[in-house]
């Protein structure tokens, strides 16, 4: 973090008396000079801090994705994670240029996982640059929401994401990542060999191939589910390689709620011991809110958080 930034969010507010004529007088002489905010012990980098631009998908539509970029540049960012929205009608070598020039890459995004297709994904994604392919959910058949979903159909999409992360490694474009909401942990499904209960989550883990197959572990709908984030980073370190930085109050009501996202360091999440596990295995943090007001200050008072918190 940049020091203008960092006395930004530490500034104090200039001393003010009471006159007893009752006007609020201030005194330049009295006022305390602002003091930059301590972050001088271990803190997360920007070269590993991403921003989900889904987030920002209202205002794009207002300001177009330009603008977005060049506002997220300004605050610090290196980093972006881009959507399908997010390309404007640009060629992946289109769009990477229009990140260089504001001094940013695009190490992951969310696209397509539909097998069929997946070669012209693969073209793209190398275009763009990426070191990771992925999506906001799995391979077909994927996980239902509304937890129906049978141990066959979570081997299956296991197999799935085995099937696009190896043609992905191939490619030159890293490891294929799946992404969770709060339904992969509450779907339980038998084990049939050994008659355990498990979760979906737990039977994806199992089932892909470190070699081909990484995880983005969004860190807010885990919570939701009453996933213990600590223990699964400690557990499944070597798997889950990028995590969703996403705040709010807890418990959510319902995917679309966005009322209770927040920006990060303003919600019920405990991030400094999330922060201590994910050390050392996570490649990139990547903040996200859904329906983002549409202005730059989540993005700025999430990367500060983030840039300067010390876990």
């Amino acid at each position: 973090m940049t020091a203008p930034r960092r006395a930004r969010a530490a500034a104090a507010l200039a001393a003010a008396t009471l006159t007893a004529s009752g006007l609020l007088a201030t005194s330049a002489a009295a006022a305390p000079a602002p003091a930059a905010a301590d972050c001088s012990g271990r803190t997360l980098p920007a070269s590993k801090i991403s921003f989900q631009l889904y987030s920002y998908a209202g205002w794009q539509r207002s300001v177009g994705v330009e603008t977005v970029l060049s506002e997220l540049s300004d605050i610090g960012y290196r980093n972006v994670e881009p959507f399908g929205g997010s390309y404007e009608g640009r060629s992946g070598a289109e769009f990477r240029e229009l990140l260089r020039e504001n001094g940013l890459r695009a190490p992951s995004s969310h696209g397509s996982t539909d097998a069929s297709t997946f070669a012209d994904t693969l073209a793209f994604s190398k275009a763009l640059g990426q070191k990771y392919t992925g999506s906001g959910g799995w391979a077909a058949p994927g996980i239902a929401r509304d937890g129906s979903s049978t141990y066959e159909d979570v081997l299956a999409t296991a197999e799935g994401m085995d099937e696009l992360g190896r043609a992905s490694v191939r490619n030159g474009t890293g490891k294929h990542f799946g992404h969770n909401h709060w339904w992969e942990f509450t779907t339980v499904v038998t084990d049939p060999a050994t008659g355990e209960e498990k979760t979906a989550y737990e039977v994806l883990l199992e089932n892909t191939d470190p070699r081909y197959v990484a995880f983005q572990l969004d860190v807010y709908w885990a919570l939701d589910a009453g996933a213990d984030v600590v223990e699964l980073l400690e557990e499944h370190g070597d798997r889950i390689e990028l995590l969703h930085i996403k705040d709010g109050f807890l418990p959510a009501d319902t995917l679309g709620d966005f009322t209770q996202l927040t920006d990060v360091g303003e919600g019920d999440v405990d991030w400094a011991p999330i922060l201590r596990a994910a050390h050392g295995s996570v490649k990139y943090y990547v903040i996200e809110r859904d329906g983002a007001p549409a202005d730059a200050e989540f993005a700025r008072d999430s990367f500060e958080y983030l840039d300067c918190l010390q876990y």
